[in-house]
């Protein structure tokens, strides 16, 4: 590999280590590192506008797995070794990682990495690992190839040749079966079906369930029984792929998760990493805004929008982590909610713009990013604070509390409860961009980088900016005065969500009296308004239908009878007077006989 040259592509969140890594590897002669970025959206954008001009650009890309400490993160870093593959099967992946948990390992391995090693391995050792991977070859340190899968989470004995046969035939049906419920998981998550389409789709579900536990009773060895009934299930959520799942990985993913003490199968860590994994998995979805309500996001190109979304994800997933961590008790989060959602903005917004990031307006270099926080108050009351159900969602989340749902509580675990979360945390994400860009559309819309960078092309000239922004300021003016009061006077929250064709608008039921009583001025007098339709209206209706009924029967049975008459008259007189000359004729005929 010497005689040819390495060029590398590194993704690593800690800037410490990015930058010592290419100090070192650029004393390499035959090494080239062509970039070296903190998220993954822009890794993804990278490889993309290289592939476009020549994907030879890159035959080697370095990544950290994610936060050792944070399994979401962990469990998004696995999501994108899955769409990396997926998207440049022919690229090599070679994992550099803090993270030394072989079940986790074996996971990344199945999940398309080509070599691993761990962080701080000598340069002597870690160049020719990455040329051989990067020769299409694969590196793997023994002690974690040789590491019983069965065996990665208990100290017991490796099971019997023929009781692994049963496993790996267990788990094998079962990767099926997973494949085939994540299938129809994804399409119940889908907004606006027919009620008819949604009770097939729940009971196949209910079939594959049922199959999943014959499976595990006929299948299980005695052996493999005591082991389950020791190690608890933690499903990791699958990307959709057309390719079936292996043998293999379906073991890899029937392990529980990569922690000395797995954590049950409904804990909130395990919700939350089922409903941040589909979140990963919708925002492959189109992005367009499909609603009649104009978004502070449709101004950015979808691949921007993309990764915006992408980066409130992580950054919200590290926040929970952190609450978890200052444990704060469930009585208390009606308090920090507002403060977490803050929290989420400015490190969003930081991340996003970038946070040394500078522009020049009027011959001053105004740092981006301290400019657009200094909006947080107008932020925080225009968008944060209308965000709904966030406390209900945030303590879904984290304590494992089940969710309200048109007045009936569902345990955490159903499914009307996971796809309600989903819609709220969809709404969230949604929510807290438009909040990232409504500061830099007040303050610095019309400036020539945010164009070429950020902007959608259709959104360029001056004119459509501004035609932009007096569409955004109408909205905020609707709502505030009309859409917001009719809102809580019909008891419901208007919400924005995933759907396949892009960004689709919904609502859900909210008992909203504490506010209703609240209201003053304008939106009072829309809720006025709207009540005294409402009662006015059937009678008003019956009025109306009562004088239509008599101005039909006076049309129809008096005037229009009276014009019959009037017309049959005419005729009959203009008849008498065409018969008339004929009938003097005759008689004189008669005479001159």
């Amino acid at each position: 590999m010497s005689d040819r040259p390495l060029k590398l592509l590194l993704i690593d969140q800690d800037p410490i280590f990015r930058l010592g890594l290419q100090v070192m590897l650029s004393e390499v002669p035959h090494i080239q590192v062509i970039d070296a970025v903190e998220s993954d959206t822009i890794a993804l954008q990278i490889l993309a506008d290289l592939s476009a001009v020549d994907p030879a650009q890159v035959n080697l890309l370095v990544l950290e797995l994610g936060n050792p400490r944070s399994l979401p993160s962990q469990q998004l870093g696995l999501q994108l070794c899955k769409q990396l593959k997926s998207q440049y099967p022919n690229l090599p992946l070679f994992l550099l990682s803090s993270i030394q948990v072989p079940g986790l390992l074996l996971a990344a391995k199945t999940a398309g990495v080509d070599g691993y090693c761990p962080k701080g391995t000598p340069l002597t050792e870690l160049i020719p690992a990455m040329e051989t991977v990067a020769g299409g070859g694969s590196y793997w340190r023994e002690e974690i190839l040789s590491t019983p899968i069965a065996n990665i989470y208990t100290d017991k004995p490796p099971l019997p040749a023929f009781a692994r046969l049963r496993r790996q035939m267990q788990n094998s049906a079962i990767s099926y079966i997973q494949a085939s419920l994540g299938q129809i998981n994804a399409q119940l998550e889908i907004p606006g079906q027919p009620v008819l389409e949604r009770a097939i789709l729940a009971g196949r579900r209910r079939e594959l369930l049922a199959a999943r536990w014959l499976i595990k009773k006929i299948l299980a060895a005695p052996e493999i029984e005591k082991q389950q009934e020791q190690i608890p299930e933690l499903e990791y959520p699958q990307m959709q792929s057309s390719v079936q799942p292996s043998p293999t990985s379906a073991i890899i993913n029937s392990v529980p998760s990569p922690t000395p003490n797995p954590p049950p199968l409904l804990s909130p860590r395990a919700i939350q990493s089922a409903l941040f994994a589909s979140m990963v998995t919708k925002l492959q979805f189109s992005l367009q805004n499909v609603t009649d309500v104009t978004l502070e996001i449709d101004i950015l190109r979808e691949d921007k929008r993309r990764e915006l979304l992408y980066i409130i994800l992580q950054k919200l997933a590290d926040l929970l982590d952190d609450v978890r961590t200052a444990e704060i008790g469930i009585n208390q989060l009606p308090f920090f909610s507002g403060k977490i959602l803050s929290d989420l903005w400015k490190a969003a917004s930081t991340d996003f713009f970038g946070k040394f990031t500078k522009v020049k307006v009027n011959n001053n270099n105004l740092e981006i990013v301290n400019l657009l926080l200094e909006e947080e108050e107008i932020v925080k009351t225009e968008i944060l604070d209308k965000i709904p159900l966030s406390v209900e969602l945030l303590s879904y989340l984290l304590f494992h509390t089940d969710l309200t749902i048109d007045n009936t509580s569902y345990p955490v675990a159903s499914p009307e409860a996971k796809e309600q979360g989903s819609m709220l945390l969809e709404n969230v994400l949604i929510q807290v961009a438009n909040a990232v860009m409504q500061p830099l559309l007040n303050k610095l819309a019309d400036v020539g980088y945010f164009k070429a960078h950020y902007y959608d092309k259709q959104l360029m000239s001056s004119r459509e900016i501004e035609k932009f922004r007096n569409d955004l300021s109408w909205r905020y003016r609707l709502n505030k005065y009309v859409n917001e009061a009719q809102e809580i006077f019909e008891s419901r929250y208007s919400i924005f969500v995933f759907a396949p064709r892009g960004i689709a608008k919904t609502s859900i039921y909210a008992h909203r009296s504490n506010e209703l009583a609240q209201l003053e001025g304008i939106p009072l007098a829309v809720t006025l308004i709207l009540e005294f339709r409402d009662a006015i209206a059937p009678r008003l209706q019956s009025l109306v239908s009562l004088l239509g009924s008599g101005v039909v029967f006076l049309l129809t049975k008096i005037i229009g009878r009276g014009i019959g008459l009037i017309g049959r008259g005419v005729l009959q007189g203009i008849g008498s007077v065409s018969l008339s000359p004929g009938k003097k004729k005759i008689e004189q005929d008669k005479d001159s006989k």
